[in-house]
């Protein structure tokens, strides 16, 4: 599941791998910003990955599905931590990351943000 979560995280426009806090932490970032965090696993296991989020969005999240808790070591108002356990569609999974995604290219600078997706061809 890692490796899905990972490979979806690149396919976003001017997304990139770091690892700033160590090897055993996937860092997903675009302009320069975090969009989500996975710890790195190996396997075809459960995986985590954090995910920035709509305050009101990510309370809902977690009222709905017990596999998604307030972000760790994260501001718990604006990032959740999902288990991908299976028990959440991938689509759904997608669509969470997509949000993270989105909210984060949107907090950008406008150049910020023109630059990447010039950089991609846009």
């Amino acid at each position: 599941m890692y490796q899905k979560l990972v490979a979806y995280c690149l396919s976003k426009k001017g997304a990139v791998q770091e690892y700033p806090f160590g090897p055993e932490t996937t860092v997903m970032k675009v302009g320069g910003k975090m969009f989500a965090l996975l710890p790195v696993t190996s396997g075809d296991g459960a995986a985590s990955i954090s995910l920035k989020c709509d305050p009101v969005i990510a309370a809902n999240l977690r009222e709905q599905h017990a596999c998604v808790k307030p972000g760790y070591h994260l501001n718990k108002k604006h990032w959740n931590t999902i288990t991908a356990d299976g028990s959440l569609p991938m689509d759904d999974l997608r669509a969470m990351i997509d949000h993270s995604y989105d909210l984060v290219l949107g907090g950008l600078t406008k150049a910020a943000r023109e630059a990447v997706l010039m950089r991609i061809g846009g």
